[in-house]
């Protein structure tokens, strides 16, 4: 991740949604099909070297079939106490 500089907190945010695209059984290409974005897109967000804005957040998370609450107490439950 050279260039970038993302909290533990953020790594771990995205280490959610990693584990929410493999469990509802897509690949990377499959879920940017899903919302209309390059397999690059997916990969870039989930290796750090880009940052989601909410609204991507929310189009993906729906297309994972998963809500914002229950995405945010899976990724709280992880969260290190300090940035």
């Amino acid at each position: 991740m050279a260039g970038t500089v993302h909290t533990q907190a953020y790594k771990d945010m995205l280490s959610t949604l990693i584990s929410l695209r493999k469990e509802s059984g897509l690949s990377q290409a499959d879920l940017a099909e899903r919302i209309g974005k390059p397999a690059s897109f997916v990969g870039k967000y989930e290796l750090g070297e880009r940052r989601l804005d909410a609204v991507e957040l929310l189009i993906i998370l729906r297309e994972l079939s998963t809500d914002f609450e229950a995405f945010w107490a899976r990724t709280n439950a992880i969260l290190p106490q300090k940035l």
